[in-house]
């Protein structure tokens, strides 16, 4: 089930951050101000959530933590160029 959730995260962030945002307590505490995440949400929404995961969970500045950072701004390059892509 958790690899599930994980999968539908990465196919479809910005619903996932939606409801995370109105029916969780995930962002709290994490952003002074709006406009990260609002940013992130526009232009990197994995990165967006795995920052957040990663600053609620523990040491964001461990291995696996930045591990994990580094896949998320992967994914959301990827993404990215394969819009560009398909736009062509």
């Amino acid at each position: 089930m958790p690899c599930l959730l994980a999968v539908l995260v990465v196919a479809f962030p910005r619903i996932a951050i939606l409801l995370l945002y109105f029916l969780t307590t995930f962002f709290n505490g994490v952003y002074e101000t709006l406009l990260v995440p609002v940013l992130g949400f526009l232009l990197m929404p994995v990165t967006l959530i795995a920052y957040t995961w990663s600053t609620k969970t523990g040491n964001p500045v461990d291995a696996f933590y930045l591990i994990v950072m580094l896949v998320a701004v992967v994914i959301d390059l990827g993404l990215f160029e394969g819009g560009r892509r398909s736009r062509r």
